[in-house]
C-alpha cells in the first residue's frame, strides 16, 4: 500500500481539476484509457513532462470506442491536438473528454462544435464547412445535389444577416433551436 507509486503529482492532480470538469478519479480513468491506446509509448507515470509532450497519433486516437463511430472523429482528435495534427498528448486528451463530458457547460460545447464544423479555421461557417460536415455526417451518402439542398436549407434558417455564411451567434441560434444537441453531443470515460 505504501509502496504504490501514483500516476501523477498531487500538485498534476489539483491543476488538471482546476483546468477540467473533472474529478480526481475521473483524471486517472482518462489517464488509463489513454494508456490503454498505446501502452508501450505512454508511461503509467506521467510526473514529469510526460502528459504535454508523448503523443497517441491520430489513427490510433480513432479506435477509442467513444470515437470510433463519431463522423467527426478525425476533426475533433486535429481541433483539440496543439498543431492540428490530430495526434493528441493527454492534455489535449484530457482536455478534449473534459470538453465533451456531460459536467461541460452547454456554452462550451457550443463553442468546440463550432469550431468543429469551421473546416477552414475562417471563423465562420460557410458553404463548403457545411457541405463537408454534411457529407461526413452521412458517411459521403448523399448526392451532391442532396447536401446542397440541406446547406441550402440550413442558410436559409440561420444565416440571418444574409452574408451566405454562419457568424458563432448564428451558429448558436441555431444549437438553442435544436433539443438533442446537448444529448448527442457529448463522451462518457
Amino acid at each position: 500500500m505504501g509502496n504504490r507509486k501514483s500516476v501523477f503529482t498531487p500538485e498534476q492532480l489539483e491543476e488538471y481539476q482546476d483546468a477540467t470538469f473533472f474529478t480526481r478519479k475521473d483524471i486517472l480513468r482518462a489517464q488509463k484509457r489513454f494508456r490503454e491506446l498505446s501502452p508501450i509509448s505512454v508511461p503509467s507515470i506521467m510526473t514529469g513532462s510526460e502528459a504535454q509532450t508523448i503523443t497517441v497519433p491520430l489513427d490510433v486516437m480513432e479506435t477509442l470506442p467513444e470515437l470510433k463511430e463519431n463522423p467527426f472523429r478525425k476533426r475533433l482528435c486535429q481541433v483539440f491536438s496543439k498543431n492540428n495534427s490530430g495526434a493528441l498528448t493527454f492534455d489535449d486528451f484530457l482536455d478534449m473528454m473534459s470538453v465533451l463530458s456531460e459536467a461541460s457547460p452547454r456554452q462550451i460545447r457550443v463553442a468546440y462544435a463550432f469550431r468543429i464544423f469551421d473546416y477552414n479555421d475562417d471563423g465562420y461557417l460557410g458553404w463548403s464547412d457545411l457541405e463537408q460536415a454534411a457529407n461526413e455526417l452521412t458517411s459521403g451518402g448523399l448526392d451532391k445535389d442532396e447536401v446542397h439542398v440541406i446547406v441550402g436549407k440550413i442558410m436559409e434558417e440561420g444565416d440571418i444577416d444574409d452574408d451566405g455564411k454562419l457568424s458563432f451567434i448564428e451558429f448558436q441560434h441555431i444549437i438553442e433551436r435544436t433539443p438533442d444537441f446537448m444529448t448527442n453531443f457529448h463522451v462518457r470515460i
